[in-house]
């Protein structure tokens, strides 16, 4: 017989008034405590948390949304991207951006099956209240029609006022009833890394949208133009933002929503914004004008690195500078006396880290500013004075001399693993270069020859050897047997119009300084 707990009836039955007992008197004690909680929590006051609903409230009516009608021969074959177009010069900068970073380029959006007019959806912002509204240059550039819809869904013809692809931005005007609700720029030189900001856009058609983020670099380098000077930003854009204004606390605009980084499409958190000390007075410009005056110079330069500094006689653990690769004719530059080959340290006072450090000051100052510059020439600092001018229109009819083309090498046209060729009129239209350039085109290279390893290649234009000028192969040859023997080379290359220094180390035992 199997065995059992053994538990007395009577004692069983005496259990149960018990816990009846205690059951009660938890479920009241529960009870209690509830109500008191209750009673507690309704009479306590709400956590109070920060919220930009008040700022939203005040900058939600001047953002507007833009819906650009693109006629169908200027679609490309990539589609409509939602804020701008596959096609546009911006993607072109976009793109090469990528691919020069090792970074995956975003996927093109699909094509429009019905092969029917493209949308290019994008966001703006009233500037001014008679209807002046800013937005970027690629949201409108190929724009048949434009529209522009108001947070309360109402609908308004735009015209373009200006444009400026240099900065990718454009002014756009509506047929104004009543003062509209401008919104107030912002100090964007006062922005530190760190601050809170806001954004608000049209992400892929959706209406307005609020985003918040903080600023993450500043003087960004996107090679989008050679006004390049953006904040980077992490607060969510998309697709649909671009020309949406980035707000600082107080609500006033500090920059203006121009591109993203994103290898999907959508937001990673790297997002470029134009700088509003840049785009106060471009949009001043177009708003006046119709176009930008943009300050002009007339040079092109190149970052001093590592590998040129010991062909510049410079420290090559810490070089400064930008050096100067090419100098327009009858330019602000040339009449100042700036020299290819020139190292500026200073520009108005400030050291020279990036090319962006002059170009932008070039391109916000007024004509006939003076920028002031100190230059490194061949060890001796150099004072100089330019006076900023409008842009030189080259003239296409300025005649081009012509030079026979050296038909192969010879012992007098070749040093160094490399053979020399006449720079001919055609040379010059193909790679940009001034009717009245010198230089040497490479004719072959050989395969294991220090140059080759440099990465030149055969059709490069050799303007300059250690800064001196050129007069022909024969001329380039023996210049560039000479400056071999005494230390690196510096050779100043033209590419596809493309200028840029770069050296060629030195023979084996030549003797450096």
């Amino acid at each position: 017989m199997p065995l059992r707990p053994f538990v007395d009836p009577s004692r069983r039955l005496a259990l149960f008034p018990i816990v009846a007992v205690l059951l009660l008197a938890a479920s009241s004690a529960g009870a209690d405590t509830a109500a008191d909680a209750a009673k507690k929590g309704a009479l306590a006051a709400p956590i109070p948390l920060p919220t930009l609903s008040p700022l939203v409230k005040r900058v939600m009516p001047s953002v507007v949304n833009i819906v650009a009608e693109i006629p169908p021969d200027a679609v490309s074959d990539g589609g409509e991207t939602a804020g701008r177009s596959s096609g546009t010069p911006f993607d072109d900068f976009m793109r090469r951006y990528f691919e020069q970073h090792g970074l995956p380029t975003p996927p093109p959006p699909a094509k429009d099956p019905a092969g029917s007019k493209g949308v290019s959806l994008g966001s703006g912002f009233i500037i001014d209240p008679a209807g002046y509204i800013v937005t970027n240059n690629h949201v409108v550039t190929m724009a048949s029609k434009i529209t522009v819809v108001f947070q309360d869904n109402s609908k308004h013809p735009a015209t373009v006022v200006g444009t400026d692809p240099k900065t990718d931005l454009a002014v756009l005007k509506i047929a104004a009833k009543a003062k509209l609700p401008a919104l107030q720029w912002g100090d964007s030189d006062k922005v530190e890394v760190g601050d809170w900001v806001m954004t608000v856009g049209n992400p892929f058609g959706l209406g307005g949208t609020v985003t918040t983020g903080i600023v993450s670099a500043l003087g960004r380098d996107i090679q989008q133009g050679p006004f390049d000077d953006f904040l980077q930003i992490d607060a969510p854009i998309n697709r649909g933002s671009s020309g949406g204004p980035t707000f600082d606390t107080s609500g006033r605009v500090v920059g203006i929503n121009t591109a993203i980084y994103s290898p999907s499409g959508g937001s990673v958190g790297i997002g470029f914004a134009i700088p509003s000390s840049i785009g106060r007075l471009v949009v001043k410009h177009l708003q006046e004008e119709g176009h930008a005056n943009h300050g002009y110079l007339g040079i092109s330069v190149q970052v001093v690195g590592p590998e040129l500094a010991g062909a510049l006689r410079m420290d090559p653990v810490n070089p400064q500078g930008l050096i100067v690769v090419e100098i327009a004719a009858d330019s602000p530059a040339e009449q100042a006396g700036l020299k290819v080959g020139d190292v500026i340290k200073t520009a108005n006072g400030h050291p020279t880290q990036a090319v962006h450090d002059v170009s932008r000051l070039v391109g916000t100052a007024r004509v006939g500013d003076k920028l002031a510059l100190v230059v490194d020439r061949d060890g001796t600092q150099v004072k100089i004075d330019a006076t900023i001018a409008k842009a030189l229109r080259a003239d296409p009819n300025a005649p081009i001399a012509d030079q026979a083309p050296t038909s192969g090498a010879t012992q007098a046209n070749s040093a160094r693993g490399l053979w020399f060729a006449a720079l001919t009129s055609e040379l010059r239209q193909e790679d940009n270069l001034s009717p009245t350039a010198t230089g040497v085109v490479i004719g072959g290279i050989a395969e294991d020859s220090p140059a080759a390893a440099i990465g030149l290649v055969p059709g490069d234009v050799v303007l300059s050897i250690d800064r001196l000028p050129i007069a022909g192969p024969e001329d380039a040859a023996g210049k560039l047997r000479l400056a071999s023997a005494t230390g690196d080379v510096l050779l100043l290359i033209n590419r596809h119009g493309n200028p840029t220094f770069t050296a060629l180390p030195a023979e084996a035992g030549a003797s450096k300084p």
